[in-house]
């Protein structure tokens, strides 16, 4: 079964410019597409294939000159992201829950919830309506869990930590591991570890990669906040505080006690030291090093980041230095036999 283009027009809030009438079974890349498929342009590299896909539509930015049906709209990435979740739906599993998972009597369990084999709940547990808990998982005592949220196979959650609504959460992820924090007696020669005794509490409408780990606060916790996107193999430290809508990408390590605003984003690779804060607004480029606090709002790069203008032009002269070492040779050379 498909969809009309005059229907999801309707549902994503698009102009139409061509057949409102075709039937739409599918979405592609606008090189690969087919007859009966719709696909998207938001990157003007790709203009060239508007003239040749084979697609029955197409979701753009603005109206172009040519015979494929279009969907106009301001954003077509996001638009085409919506079609994408109304035409491929990945199956979940049926609520059910298995005869192999060991669920602690004090825990509440809501309604359509399915828990998979070898999955175990703690004591005091609180997990809501719809939620997807794949095999494998564990899940440690007086933990929260929000409605609608999914936590795939072999994630583990340890004690005292609230997951909101709409969640998911990726394979071999570890929320609530003892943040890394040590006392060093210089008297004695020894290492004393710092008890971890605060939280992890994770807003709603986050999803978290696999492989991610996310330290419990020492004394306070450690907050994700609502909306935030963290990729695979990030590493969160105690005490943290993440705003919302902030985009953490792979390998970004961000050291304790450091505080990050609304709408920030990370790129790979990105470090971070502790006890600084990250204004809103602020984009940080991969393999950035960041040293201490930014609050004005704009795009860093660098290690120690720095304004990404400055950056570029360091960079450039970086990158002469060889010729400019050589023409001081050059003069100085000169100089000497005149001498």
């Amino acid at each position: 079964m498909g969809i009309s283009i005059k229907e999801i027009a309707e549902i994503i809030g698009c102009t139409i410019k061509g057949n409102p009438d075709i039937e739409i079974k599918g979405i592609n890349e606008i090189q690969k597409a087919k007859e009966g498929e719709l696909t998207f342009l938001s990157n003007p590299k790709y203009e060239k294939f508007l003239n040749t896909t084979n697609a029955s539509a197409v979701i753009v930015g603005k109206e172009y000159d040519v015979p494929i049906t279009q969907l106009i709209c301001e954003e077509p990435y996001v638009a085409f992201t919506k079609v994408l979740s109304i035409l491929i739906k990945k199956p979940l599993p049926e609520p059910k829950i298995s005869e192999t998972a060991t669920i602690d009597e004090t825990a509440t369990i809501g309604n359509n919830v399915y828990i998979g084999d070898h999955v175990s709940i703690g004591k005091n547990c609180r997990i809501g309506n719809n939620v997807k808990i794949y095999p494998g998982v564990v899940i440690g005592d007086h933990c929260e869990i929000g409605d609608n949220s999914i936590i795939f196979a072999n994630v583990t959650i340890y004690h005292d930590i609230k997951i909101g609504k709409n969640v998911r959460i990726h394979s071999g992820t570890v929320i609530g591991s003892d943040g890394f924090g040590y006392a060093f007696s210089k008297k004695e020669m020894k290492i004393y570890k710092v008890p971890q005794v605060g939280r992890v509490i994770i807003g709603n409408d986050v999803e978290i990669g696999a492989n991610t780990t996310i330290d419990r606060g020492t004394i306070g916790d450690t907050i994700i906040g609502d909306g935030t996107k963290i990729d695979n193999l990030v590493q969160i430290a105690h005490n943290d505080k993440i705003g919302k809508n902030c985009f953490i990408v792979s390998q970004v390590g961000i050291s304790g006690s450091t505080e990050i605003g609304d709408n920030v984003t990370l790129a790979g690779q990105v470090g971070v030291a502790g006890h600084i804060k990250i204004g809103s607004n602020i984009t940080v480029g991969a393999k950035s090093g960041v040293t201490k606090s930014i609050t004005k709002p704009g795009i860093y790069a660098g290690f120690p980041v720095k304004d990404f203008r400055t950056w570029r032009k360091t960079e450039a002269l970086i990158n002469r230095l060889p010729e400019i070492y050589e023409r001081i040779k050059s003069l100085l050379s000169s100089k000497e036999k005149k001498g």
